[in-house]
């Protein structure tokens, strides 16, 4: 109960801090955040950030589906109940480490672009 009521103890707080500066103000932020927005150097970035997502993107759904074929081979392969349930079982094992193995490989590509974005901005900037 107290986090709600802190919730709308702050919620309240915004909104009369916000009504203060008035309607002239944010218009005037929101302003200066379009300009900053629409910079060339600023939406190079963005495209390379959105290229890159987009490649990323695609690798981690391609390990899925080789991961759910390499599971149901195991499942259909020639045994015993208890030899088609440990194959299913080991290729469960590997396939999740696969994905496991691709998704940390994604993630530090993203975090290595969004690095790599922000040093070509603030060269572009001058160091600043």
């Amino acid at each position: 109960m107290r986090g709600k009521a802190g919730l709308v103890v702050g919620l309240a707080i915004g909104y009369v801090l916000g009504t203060r500066a008035g309607r002239e103000r944010y218009e005037q932020i929101k302003t200066q955040w379009l300009k900053v927005w629409n910079l060339d150097p600023v939406q190079e970035q963005v495209g390379k950030v959105k290229d890159f997502a987009k490649s990323q993107a695609m690798a981690l759904p391609s390990t899925l589906w080789d991961s759910a074929v390499k599971v149901a081979q195991a499942a259909g392969s020639k045994g015993t109940p208890g030899q088609k349930l440990d194959a299913t079982l080991k290729a469960g094992k590997d396939s999740a480490d696969d994905v496991e193995t691709a998704a940390q490989s994604s993630a530090e590509a993203v975090k290595d672009a969004v690095d790599e974005a922000v040093d070509d901005n603030t060269d572009a900037r001058g160091g600043a």
